[in-house]
């Protein structure tokens, strides 16, 4: 998929507003071989996609060994609205907690004071994080009512094919 075909499908508004969401599911293959999908906190700057995570998390050794991870934004309501999107990472070290990871978890539903005692634990907890940086390589914006799965459009093809036969 070229960028600008990319860029023209997360400018979307629905998009967008999915983009504004908390939680992602992260698709890479695990160290083992095997595959995994975790539900993890992100933040979209308007190229990339930023995941934060410890610097002894598991998954960055299987993603050091392979970049390419599929991402997955959706709604619980019917009809679903999903975001799909394939990206390389790459991964940078950083000392003390990001920015991004501290914007990122604001949605939460926190009081004032518990905001204050959960960034308090976290800036003891953590002397620095790795931030996960997806630069997509595919998107594909599914709603149900005006994009559908590349096999349910097929499906839906075969369908008026057999009408007008």
């Amino acid at each position: 998929m070229r960028p600008n075909e990319i860029a023209e499908v997360l400018n979307r508004p629905l998009s967008r507003e999915l983009l504004a969401r908390d939680l992602t599911r992260l698709a890479y293959v695990a160290k083992d071989g095997t595959p995994r999908s975790i539900p993890i906190a992100f933040t979209w700057n308007g190229s990339e996609i930023i995941l934060c995570t410890t610097k002894n998390a598991p998954k960055l050794h299987a993603l050091r060994r392979n970049p390419m991870v599929a991402l997955t934004i959706d709604t619980e309501a019917h009809p679903p609205k999903i975001l799909l999107i394939r990206g390389r990472v790459e991964l940078d070290v950083v000392d003390g907690i990001p920015e991004e990871y501290l914007q990122m978890n604001g949605s939460y539903e926190m009081t004032p004071e518990q905001r204050v005692a959960w960034e308090a634990e976290v800036r003891s907890l953590y002397d620095g994080m790795v931030r996960i940086v997806v630069t997509p390589t595919w998107a594909k914006l599914i709603d149900f009512e005006t994009t559908l799965p590349s096999a349910v459009e097929e499906l839906v093809r075969r369908r008026a094919e057999r009408e007008q036969s």
